[in-house]
């Protein structure tokens, strides 16, 4: 069977698994980022089209930037509040492994089916049915492949949300990642009505007060290697009580690393308040930071990826800075 062969299999098999249920839970990763939200949303769409009934829940708290979308209130945060109900039949998108489902996972009924749905080569295929597409750009990528095989015709709501799951994974549709087909996908939907001007400015200009006084910390602390091919920023606990900061507020600070003339890859330190530490790695091109995050225990994208280190800060910055060294030399 042709690759093309075998993606269109998927379409099906993940059609066929939408269409055999009638309840789902949909749910994205931890610290979601623009195209988790967006692909829950489109997901939560789909199935109510094809006369579904489902829940839209993370076990985080979802980023302001993003209520613009379709269902975004209706979307349940695990921590706040739990369905009383267990489900048999769960999708989970954009969800590189099972343990990036969070807490979650305990709405899971014995013998759960479980459809993923996603785009990172390091996805394990964990689940009853896969769809994964690894040189997809964005989950929603693959979602609107769904909806074409599927034969539905695309709203305004659904739209809006396939453009700004597009437009966060592609950096603006400036990152390698940007194909024929993401821009195809991306001017079907300004046809359809998508503002993409206003969702440009509010996902990639826009900061609040709380991330500039963040950004001035992390500023203030970037250091780079000897030969200032890596360059780290950092977050401590103190820092996000201090400036009104929250997790969402660090969306893109990596970036002022590794755009720095000569940097191959720039990464993000978080400290939790667990004591671990949470790395985001971002690369230029000559090092795969999906492997290294992987050798930590994570995994993403070769040019974008992160992981966990349990260790304090300052250790956990030194094994990942000396990981990524290795992978340079």
């Amino acid at each position: 069977m042709t690759a093309a062969a075998s993606y269109l299999q998927q379409l099906d098999d993940a059609l066929a698994f939408m269409r055999g249920g009638d309840d789902f839970l949909v749910v994205s990763h931890v610290q979601p980022d623009g195209d988790a939200i967006s692909s829950t949303v489109v997901v939560g769409w789909l199935l109510e089209k094809l006369g579904k009934k489902s829940t839209l829940i993370n076990e985080s708290e979802l980023p302001s930037r993003l209520a613009h979308l379709r269902s975004f209130d209706t979307i349940i945060h695990y921590a706040k509040a739990q369905p009383t109900q267990s489900y048999t039949r769960v999708i989970a998108v954009d969800c590189a492994d099972y343990r990036r489902m969070g807490k979650v996972e305990s709405l899971f009924a014995p013998g759960v089916e479980l459809l993923n749905i996603d785009h990172h080569p390091t996805n394990d295929g964990f689940g009853t049915v896969q769809l994964i597409r690894p040189n997809a750009a964005a989950t929603v990528e693959i979602l609107y492949d769904l909806i074409e095989r599927a034969g539905i015709s695309f709203d305004l709501e659904c739209a809006t949300a396939i453009y700004t799951g597009l437009i966060t994974d592609t950096g603006g549709f400036r990152y390698s990642n940007t194909t024929p087909h993401v821009m195809n996908i991306a001017s079907r939907m300004l046809a359809i009505g998508v503002p993409g001007h206003k969702l440009a400015d509010l996902l990639l200009e826009k900061m609040s007060m709380s991330k500039l006084k963040l950004l001035q910390r992390c500023l203030s602390r970037l250091t780079f290697s000897d030969n200032q091919q890596i360059g780290w920023l950092y977050v401590n606990k103190d820092d996000f009580a201090e400036t009104g900061a929250i997790s969402e507020d660090m969306e893109g600070i990596v970036n002022y690393a590794l755009n720095i003339d000569g940097v191959e890859v720039g990464i993000m330190f978080k400290e939790t308040e667990d004591g671990g530490v949470k790395a985001s790695l971002r690369s230029a091109g000559t090092a795969d930071v999906a492997a290294i995050a992987q050798s930590f225990g994570g995994g993403g994208h070769v040019r974008a990826a992160g992981c966990r280190i349990d260790a304090p800060l300052q250790e956990a910055i030194t094994q990942l800075v000396d990981a990524v060294r290795k992978a340079l030399s």
